[in-house]
């Protein structure tokens, strides 16, 4: 740091202390709750934290989330003419979705198959 500056640093976090200013802040007293991020590389983790403080969401996870609620939609859906309209348009977000993948449609795993999956092989071993 600039020399210096550190000691001005420290007298107004001094003064913030001394008039209040943290207290009654959300999670006072309570443990930090670091979030794993050593998958991320160490050159994204910045950016990444960024786009998530923003509610920005990657263009396929969105499509995920539709392509969930759609389904959702479709589950308690008793009309045949609309549950058509509703597939057709699963089936468009998939395909959009599919195009959008960087890897192999064959090595995806629903989320819904994953848990009785790993349940299954776990009691296989």
């Amino acid at each position: 740091m600039i020399p210096g500056f550190e000691k001005i640093v420290e007298e107004r976090i001094k003064a913030a202390q001394r008039k209040g200013a943290f207290n009654n802040l959300r999670g006072a007293g309570k443990p930090l709750i670091f979030e794993d991020d050593s998958h991320i590389p160490e050159d994204l983790r910045l950016a990444y934290k960024i786009l998530k403080n923003a509610d920005c969401l990657p263009p396929e996870i969105e499509l995920k989330k539709q392509i969930q609620q759609t389904e959702d939609l479709l589950a308690d859906m008793q009309d045949t003419r609309q549950r058509y309209r509703v597939m057709k348009k699963l089936n468009y977000l998939i395909m959009k979705y599919n195009t959008l993948r960087k890897g192999d449609s064959r090595f995806d795993i629903p989320q819904r198959y994953m848990g009785p999956l790993t349940d299954r092989l776990a009691a296989e071993k």
